[in-house]
């Protein structure tokens, strides 16, 4: 009996020390991001999707904050945000009452959010109408949406408040992946609230293949990424794969994560959101 209470009492010592360790690990995160998706209809959203909840996963392991994702839309509730710093709208946005008034609770009183290409879309009539007044024009301050590129196309994009924290370490202009470019109703210039951080810049015209002459952007000004002052927040428009729609493979054409650049400014803008503060200028 001597020798097995000799043998237990290492091994239940190494258990302690394992469950300590593993719940030391996990308090010692810095924050916890849950991301939301929808993943259905369009197959170029859907690859975006599941490559965001591949890369994101080890993102979170090389920075120190846990990653979750869901596609149960109840869960944008006030008691799950709670265990949450930071909210991700991977493609969509709520849509009933409840789930609506429970994320603008949350960023009212200090959360924090990032939305992804189709997260800002809006437009009436379709299946996502404009008919969230508070999310779409003071929130995100875009509007409707109005337009796109087509192609997807990788875009040259200038950084333009290079003070924020989320764009500090980035070059002037870098080269972004693929991507559909969008063009919202209302002029993010004109709104006080708004600070753009990157656009497209005009090395970049031609944007977009068509076949339509109005999806090649030959000039203008198009903001791909911008903060409202008000809130923690940060819209990227990037968030759609290029797919093989023309000859029915749907085959994936491009990727969203392939630009390192890119995506340090999707890492920075998480560690921002996560640990930093709403950025005044």
């Amino acid at each position: 009996m001597i020798q097995s209470a000799k043998k237990i009492i290492p091994l239940f010592a190494f258990l302690l020390y394992f469950v300590a360790t593993a719940q030391a690990q996990k308090s010692n995160s810095k924050f916890n991001v849950i991301a939301f998706y929808t993943a259905k209809n369009d197959k170029a959203h859907i690859s975006y999707v599941h490559e965001a909840n591949r890369w994101f996963p080890k993102v979170a392991a090389a920075n120190n904050f846990t990653y979750d994702s869901t596609s149960n839309w109840t869960n944008l509730n006030a008691e799950f945000l709670s265990h949450y710093a930071v909210v991700i709208f991977l493609d969509t946005r709520p849509e009933t009452p409840e789930q609506r008034a429970a994320f603008q609770n949350y960023m009212e009183t200090g959360g924090a959010w990032m939305g992804c290409h189709f997260a800002a879309f809006a437009l009436t009539p379709s299946a996502y109408p404009q008919n969230w007044d508070w999310y779409h024009k003071e929130f995100l301050g875009s509007g409707s949406y109005v337009s796109n590129t087509w192609r997807p196309t990788s875009a040259i994009l200038r950084v333009e408040d290079r003070k924020h924290p989320a764009m500090k370490r980035l070059p002037a202009t870098f080269k972004s992946t693929p991507n559909e470019w969008y063009i919202c109703q209302n002029d993010l210039r004109t709104n006080p609230n708004i600070d753009i951080l990157v656009s497209i810049d005009s090395t970049s015209f031609p944007l977009g293949t068509g076949p339509k002459l109005h999806e090649i952007w030959h000039s203008g000004y198009y903001p791909v990424v911008w903060t409202n002052k008000k809130y923690k927040m940060i819209y990227l428009n990037m968030g759609h794969n290029d797919i093989d729609y023309e000859n029915k493979t749907d085959k994936e054409l491009s990727f969203t994560f392939e630009s390192d650049t890119q995506n340090r400014l999707i890492v920075d803008s998480l560690l921002w959101l996560g640990t930093g503060k709403k950025h005044k200028q």
